[in-house]
């Protein structure tokens, strides 16, 4: 027997250091670790200790002769990415040596997401800080709740590890429009921003601004109750959907318009959009990648979960099938054959399955390239052209364009092409990357690269919309000892004003902030109003009802 980490890693990595025998990579010490799909466990290091499943925060080992059936191909992932002459280095990260007396030490944290809340949970490693957390949303832990599927309750497990409850919540607030980032600084030493990336990449063909055509930052919002998106309207009576992006989102996509409404009515997906996906009238939704199948930037897992559903039909592009085996059987030892090779079985498998006829399908394209958005008042077809891959100068397999055009007749097209983040007003920013100028988490001016006294970001806003959950917690790690270090070395300033006037002030430029009172009857009423249902909760998804949720001005 030997210990498997499944498709719901969130690489957090508390597994990393509880491993006796150090047989989990990448660590966040290596390389590999920022754009690591998820963490493996090595089956021939493994000594079946049990440390890494007491550590796991969303249950993502098991032992691999007690798998259930659906995750018994994680064997054989773990397996392939040690399948290779050069195996992970050993680097773990630096051990804290004890806990510091921080000696009153106040921070605020911008953003109460992953980034925000390992960032939190750093410091509170320590003694004697005090820790403000401002989230514009009325409701704290960001893409958690309003990012990860709503069919992947394992995910969103790791919510339970942010409670908040050693931190003062400040829900409601917004820098930039309700405070200013002078004002945070007034009242504490420093300000670390964890805003994420909540700016949608634009497809730049076009046709784009036709009804019908959306970002999948707008769907993925809307399916999961976000406020200021759970207004907006999908029209979902096209027999056919496309999605074009290749990555985890863009399956997230597929796989809810595809999956039955009644498995969705197990979940917290927001209640206005079940009533919607009810009534779909979709058949079909197909995934246009530009790359190849072995070069799609979804994960092998996410990948896995869809093509792994009976209740899904899977349709794959035989020539991507064939291009892929006689990639394979060409190339020999190296760890990404090994891992493509998976992803290869796991493709002809859903290939060779027939199909059902109450199945919805998804359909996956690859060498496809969009060109135009067809319709005069709606959305009714994508123009694509068909690439061919070629093998550069530095012997890396790109897409090249051909002749050969082609129309997918749709009524609903989503963009699936990433995000970048949104200028903070009195920081610096770098519009081109979507990032504000840091090194290791340290804000600088990109002129002089001098250090921005008391500015600090972590997350998507400090290194781009990589990585997974779980990447946010070495990431804030390393902000916050930049922190700590210019904090014991003098250089930061002493807050202006007592935190103890923080609360009146807050309630002068946005009187309907929510406190933690506020949110732990916000979560209570939602778990109660799930429970009745059999679902987990049931969200609010309108701000009065969940100002209103929260006892009105709670603090």
């Amino acid at each position: 027997m030997t210990y498997v980490i499944t498709g719901r890693c969130c690489a957090d990595a508390s597994c990393v250091p509880v491993c006796p025998v150090d047989c989990i990579h990448p660590t966040p010490g290596e390389p590999q670790f920022a754009t690591t799909e998820q963490l493996y466990i090595d089956p021939q290091a493994c000594i079946e200790c049990s440390a890494c499943v007491e550590a796991c925060p969303v249950d993502a080992i098991g032992a691999d002769d007690q798998l259930p059936s659906e995750s018994q191909r994680f064997r054989e992932i773990n397996e392939a990415y040690y399948a290779t002459e050069l195996r992970p280095q050993t680097a773990l990260p630096p051990r804290r040596t004890g806990r510091l007396d921080l000696g009153g030490l106040k921070v605020a944290i911008v953003g109460s997401g992953p980034a925000g809340a390992y960032a939190a949970k750093a410091i509170l490693e320590h003694r004697h800080a005090e820790i403000d957390v401002y989230e514009r949303n009325f409701v704290p832990h960001g893409l958690i709740r309003y990012g990860v599927a709503p069919d992947h309750q394992d995910t969103k497990k790791i919510a339970d590890a942010f409670s908040f409850h050693d931190t003062r919540l400040h829900l409601g607030i917004e820098v930039g429009k309700h405070v200013t980032h002078d004002e945070l600084l007034s009242f504490h030493h420093a300000v670390i921003y964890a805003t994420g990336a909540a700016t949608a990449r634009r497809l730049n063909i076009p046709g784009t601004e036709l009804p019908g055509s959306h970002s999948a930052r707008d769907f993925v919002a809307w399916y999961n109750g976000e406020p200021a998106y759970a207004g907006l309207e999908f029209d979902l009576r096209t027999q056919r959907a496309v999605v074009i992006g290749n990555g985890n989102v863009a399956l997230d996509i597929a796989r809810i318009l595809a999956t039955n409404p009644d498995e969705l009515a197990r979940t917290d997906i927001a209640d206005s959009a079940l009533t919607a996906l009810r009534a779909s009238e979709i058949e079909e939704v197909v995934v246009l990648g530009r790359r190849e199948l072995d070069q799609a930037a979804y994960s092998t897992s996410a990948f896995l979960g869809v093509a792994s559903r009976a209740d899904i039909d899977v349709v794959m592009d035989p020539d991507a099938l064939a291009r892929l085996e006689r990639t394979n059987r060409s190339c020999v030892g190296a760890e990404a054959n090994a891992l493509s090779s998976v992803r290869l079985d796991i493709a002809r498998k859903a290939a060779e399955r027939q199909p059902c006829a109450t199945n919805r399908r998804i359909t996956f394209r690859y060498l496809v390239t969009p060109q135009e958005i067809l319709g005069d008042d709606h959305v009714i077809g994508v123009r694509v052209v068909r690439s061919e891959p070629i093998t550069n100068a530095e012997g890396k397999i790109r897409a090249r364009p051909t002749e050969v055009h082609e129309t997918i007749a749709t009524g609903l097209v989503l963009a699936s092409l990433g995000s970048s983040g949104s200028a903070i007003p009195g920081l610096p920013f770098n519009e081109k990357t979507g990032l504000i100028p840091n090194v290791a988490g340290r804000v600088i001016d990109p002129v002089t690269h001098a250090k921005v006294a008391g500015a600090y970001v972590s997350g998507w806003i400090k290194r781009g919309a990589t990585g997974v959950i779980g990447t946010n917690r070495a990431c804030a790690a390393e902000t916050v000892d930049q922190l700590l270090a210019d904090y014991r070395a003098g250089q930061l300033s002493e807050p202006q004003r007592d935190t103890s006037a923080l609360n009146g002030f807050l309630r002068t430029r946005q009187p309907d902030h929510i406190s933690n009172a506020g949110w732990s009857r916000i979560d209570s009423a939602e778990r109660v109003a799930g429970a009745q249902q059999g679902r987990p909760r049931v969200k609010f998804t309108a701000v009065a009802d969940l100002i209103g949720a929260a006892g009105k001005r709670s603090i």
